[in-house]
């Protein structure tokens, strides 16, 4: 008998508990935007590692809308580096709606990539300087597309909507200029980010765009590399503190999930190193995000322990233990370590290697049992590493799977890399004849 994930059942049973929440209006100020079905509802699950999982109105397709923003800043970031990006663009909770005019006093940035200002500076920053609008419209469509997996198209229809009421972005894309944030000519810059706003996506699109966020920056259906993880950080941490606009503080306190709406009723959370979410209903609250997608975010949440300060227990100790193997000259101290190591398991590590005596020639640490070494416990591990051969220890690392990227201490420390326990005896054996 095929055991059957309860994942399915659980989407439809989340679907089922706001299918009947019929507060909240559509977009109403975007005429095609105000035609659609007000009670379509879908949602849509991506783990890290690719497996999706989706109920409701999933193949229905919308505008992505506001939500494109974060993957626009983000190929921002790649294509022209942290520096330029943020000298145009600041990353400063507005508390304001997401198309108010909201700029830096004295030096005319907007306040953050996620209200409107932000986000035409942030189109305007893909591609490589000098780009054409047009190259850089092109540059969005693929950019996005890599996030989703699947060629993206522009809706015509939304877009010749939006375009003839865009009198308020054309207004801050004048201000843009004016304040030299902006090159070009401001209705160019409008064109492209309502273009951009007009890309069709489906409720699973989203959750593959947002699982590429939790996941590093690496479409995890595709396995292509799309951003760069520091990138990806940076993303984040706007999206966390300004991603809801003006409900951004509520959002984080009560749900906890780096998200970002759409007017269209789409709404995504991406949770670093576990799963991207996504939900679409066109009905929309004061601030313009989904009513029914801000409460099945909410039951997420509180049922499923998504909030990203909960942190969970803590694990077995990292030193899963220590013994002696052999005797005499070819006795070996065994360190032993397991699980995922950043910096405070490594610290717990640095403890425990301090209490090696001096009289013990040979040690080893095995890495046998060991998942992954953040960069700064990488950092921390060799460190010790080199501090134990300076002391006269001869140091052996167990690292069959090759964990521990690029093993050298560096500056008189040395390690050998060895796959078993078995090696270092032969070595030893070896050494002594």
């Amino acid at each position: 008998m095929e055991v059957r994930s309860p994942i399915p059942d659980y989407l439809t049973e989340a679907l089922l508990s706001v299918e009947f929440d019929h507060s909240g209006q559509t977009a109403d100020y975007i005429p095609e935007l105000a035609t659609a079905d007000p009670d379509c509802l879908a949602v849509a699950m991506c783990t890290h590692d690719g497996r999706l999982y989706s109920q409701g109105d999933c193949d229905v397709q919308f505008s992505i809308q506001s939500i494109s923003k974060p993957f626009v800043y983000a190929l921002a970031l790649a294509d022209r580096g942290f520096d330029e990006v943020l000298d145009k663009v600041s990353v400063e909770p507005s508390g304001d709606a997401f198309n108010e005019i909201s700029f830096e006093p004295g030096t005319g940035r907007p306040l953050n990539p996620m209200i409107n200002a932000g986000a035409i500076t942030a189109h305007t920053l893909t591609g490589p300087r000098g780009a054409t609008p047009s190259e850089q419209t092109s540059r969005i469509i693929d950019g996005l597309s890599a996030f989703a997996g699947r060629r993206l198209e522009i809706d015509a229809a939304v877009y010749q909507s939006e375009i003839t009421t865009a009198y308020r972005n054309r207004a801050l894309a004048n201000m843009l200029r004016a304040n030299d944030i902006i090159d070009g000519e401001p209705l160019e810059a409008v064109v492209g980010y309502t273009r951009q706003c007009s890309l069709l996506v489906t409720v699973e699109d989203l959750a593959l765009m947002a699982a590429t966020l939790a996941n590093r920056g690496v479409n995890p259906v595709t396995g292509a590399p799309v951003v760069p993880a520091p990138v990806v950080r940076q993303v984040l941490s706007v999206m966390a503190t300004c991603g809801m606009y003006d409900g951004a503080g509520d959002w984080m306190t009560r749900v906890g999930i780096p998200a970002k709406s759409g007017v269209a009723g789409g709404l995504i959370g991406a949770l670093p190193g576990q799963a991207g979410i996504a939900t679409f209903s066109p009905r929309l609250d004061q601030h313009g995000n989904s009513v029914r997608g801000l409460d099945l975010f909410r039951r997420f949440t509180s049922e499923m322990g998504m909030h990203l300060m909960e942190v969970p227990p803590a694990g077995p100790s990292v030193v899963r233990g220590r013994r002696v193997l052999g005797t005499g000259e070819h006795a070996v101290q065994i360190v032993s370590l397991q699980g995922s190591i950043r910096f405070a398991s490594a610290e717990r590590v640095l403890r425990d290697l301090e209490d090696v005596p001096l009289t013990q020639k040979t040690v080893a640490i095995s890495l046998v049992r060991v998942i992954s070494v953040g960069d700064v416990a990488r950092r921390m591990l060799l460190e010790a590493i080199r501090r134990l051969t300076l002391d006269g220890h001869d140091v052996y690392l167990i690292d069959p799977d090759r964990v521990l990227p690029d093993p050298d201490p560096g500056d008189g420390g040395r390690v050998r890399v060895v796959a078993t326990r078995e090696d270092i005896t032969a070595r030893l054996k070896r050494s002594a004849t």
